[in-house]
């Protein structure tokens, strides 16, 4: 099975392993699985979609492209693409990630983008923000007005989407795809499946293959989406035509939202924080064909350190919702004696989020409040279209 990218990396460095270390910790007759995608250049899973969108802008003759970024995945993955075709790529940060990330921002320095921390003073839709609160830490929402305005006012301009968008689900299917071709050489057919969802472009590639052998009755896993509790648009939100940015710039989309004005409290899982769910995965989960449930961040990075010490790998904050996720059904099953398969997405490592561990490893880390009235006031300004 062959990526959209063959040339730039190798296929196979995207492995899926079995945690049978993790295993052995908690004691779990579960056999538990993941799907490493933390080998591409820029540490995850996003240049599947990257490289794609930067080549098809490229061959049109586009010069610049603009995004916005949360924890810097995606942008340094624009960035990335966009130095191979040539392209100049300007990207907005959301403040809160851009100043405990540094490295990410360096990254896409090095690959030759600008990089701004958002809400900017550059732009109406910065400003605006910054007016009504100079210390703002920014939400993807905030950043994908920030980028939008200013392709909108450029035409060698193109803006680029790293999540939600249709096209993008597409891209990354090719992990699921990838995973399906994995199990079958283990010998393995998932009895769960688990992936975080931001956005929702990992979740939804690693489970809408696994989906589609659903609904042609080969198989029955449960699909599970894990989301951060202090942005929890799947399991808190209204599913309802809503803007994809603060400013409402981008056309309505319908899907679980929390209000596009809706600003998350700054959790350390930056691509997490964003007040929409895809339209696809939105569908789906309104078909009944998915679960979804939240966890807190503490819960999340404990997770993340007996993964780490088991196996190895040190995972981005995005990811450790899915380890948390896992590990909950594994010692589940560890008391009832259940032998499942879980197969776990974990999209990226956090070499560049050691700051994140290091306030979790002082103890200065905490589970950030969730406020009922703050989504309540950000819902009731969803737009009412029938």
């Amino acid at each position: 099975m062959q990526r959209i990218v063959p040339l730039l990396y190798n296929p196979e460095s995207c492995f899926e392993f079995r945690a049978k270390r993790l295993e052995k910790l908690l004691q779990t007759p579960a056999r538990i699985y993941f799907k490493y995608e933390g080998s591409s250049p820029a540490g995850s899973h996003k240049p599947n979609t990257a490289v794609p969108q930067a080549y098809y802008n490229a061959k049109e003759g586009v010069k610049n492209v603009v995004t916005e970024t949360g924890a810097g995945q995606w942008g340094s993955s624009l960035a990335f693409a966009s130095s191979l075709f040539g392209l100049d790529c300007e990207v907005w940060q959301v403040a809160n990630s851009y100043h405990q990330k540094p490295y990410r921002r360096l990254m896409m320095q090095t690959w030759g983008a600008k990089v701004h921390p958002s809400p900017s003073d550059l732009t109406e839709a910065g400003r605006k923000i910054l007016e009504s609160d100079p210390s703002s830490p920014g939400s993807l929402g905030i950043a994908i007005s920030e980028a939008v305005e200013v392709a909108a006012r450029n035409e060698d301009t193109k803006y680029c989407l790293g999540s939600v968008l249709n096209h993008v689900l597409l891209h990354q299917t090719v992990i699921g795809e990838e995973c399906i071709k994995q199990m079958e050489d283990f010998g393995e057919t998932p009895d769960v499946i688990i992936g975080c969802t931001g956005g929702g472009s990992n979740f939804a590639g690693l489970s809408f293959p696994f989906i589609r052998e659903k609904l042609k009755g080969n198989i029955s896993p449960v699909i599970r989406a894990v989301e951060p509790s202090t942005c929890p648009s799947l399991t808190k939100g209204v599913y309802a035509y809503d803007f994809g940015d603060t400013a409402g710039l981008t056309p309505l989309m319908k899907m679980h939202t929390l209000g596009h004005d809706f600003i998350p409290d700054p959790i350390h899982a930056g691509g997490l924080r964003y007040h929409g769910m895809a339209p696809l995965i939105s569908h789906v989960y309104e078909q009944g064909f998915m679960e979804a449930i939240s966890i807190p961040q503490i819960e999340c990075f404990q997770g993340a350190i007996q993964f780490a010490r088991t196996e190895g790998i040190i995972p981005a904050p995005e990811p450790t919702h899915a380890i948390a996720a896992t590990i909950r059904e594994a010692l589940r099953c560890k008391e009832t004696g259940e032998a499942k398969v879980i197969l776990m997405a974990m999209c990226g490592h956090g070499h560049f989020d050691l700051s994140s561990y290091d306030k979790y490893l002082k103890g200065e880390l905490v589970d950030l409040s969730f406020s009922e009235d703050k989504i309540r006031e950000s819902l009731s300004k969803v737009p009412h279209v029938v």
